[in-house]
């Protein structure tokens, strides 16, 4: 249930999945050993699923040459590097250390899409590409905070909303992948799967069952409601609740 939750809120509004559910159930008493590579898994699994489901439902193209497609290609590339540096590194890193690195970054991030909402900012790749380096390293230490800053950084960098949303999603996917991957080889290997069942295959179907629902959400509410300032608003809170958990 709490991983429907979660994946229903990151596919509609790209967000907030990984950031949401790795707290909760470090406060349900689940070690991060287990947490981290079991949200990876998961978002690897979603992200595919999701990013199917928003190209059904309009909000993304996929289509050979597409400005999506060649933005969901690098961000693929500089996620790549991100996540993989990023899980080799966290070993170095305390917990307490990323979490109020990510949770500032994510507040600056809201708090940019917020100022400059009303602004009509010229396209960029650079930008783009930057904001996927450092938001897949923050995913590979923490199984969280891709989503935020990929979302607003799009958008900061003249993407549509409801384009940088289903980008998000996807993209995730592929981050994941690579992170998971990486995650295995440097802790024994596929035989890390066998003594988790139990735990990531709910997780997993309860993520799965949530993302095509949220892609469906994710058209009809651009209709009505200006997604810039849903996604500052969240993207704040997020940053703000997990900076607060960090040193409560």
């Amino acid at each position: 249930m709490l991983s429907f939750v979660s994946e229903y809120v990151n596919a509609s509004l790209g967000m907030g999945y990984g950031t949401t559910l790795t707290p909760i159930l470090l406060l349900l008493g689940y070690p991060p050993d287990v947490i981290v590579p079991t949200v990876l898994l998961t978002g690897f699994i979603t992200g595919l699923v999701s990013g199917g489901s928003h190209h059904t439902f309009g909000n993304i193209s996929l289509r050979r040459g597409s400005p999506d497609r060649r933005i969901i290609a690098l961000l693929a590339i500089t996620g790549t590097i991100g996540s993989a540096s990023a899980v080799v590194v966290s070993s170095s890193l305390s917990n307490q250390a990323v979490r109020a690195y990510i949770s500032v970054m994510v507040i600056v991030m809201g708090v940019l899409v917020f100022v400059f909402r009303n602004h009509r900012i010229r396209f960029s790749y650079p930008r783009i590409f930057a904001i996927g380096a450092v938001a897949a390293f923050n995913k590979g230490i923490s199984g969280g905070g891709y989503g935020p800053l990929v979302v607003s950084g799009q958008i900061l960098s003249g993407h549509g909303v409801r384009n940088a949303v289903g980008i998000a999603c996807f993209t995730e996917g592929v981050i994941c992948a690579i992170g998971f991957a990486v995650y295995l080889a440097l802790n024994g290997g596929i035989g890390w799967l066998q003594g988790h069942w139990s735990f990531y295959v709910p997780v997993v179907v309860g993520a799965v069952l949530a993302a095509p629902l949220a892609s469906w959400t994710t058209r009809m509410i651009v209709r009505t409601v200006d997604l810039r300032i849903v996604v500052a608003v969240l993207t704040c809170l997020l940053g703000s609740w997990t900076l607060w958990k960090t040193f409560a």
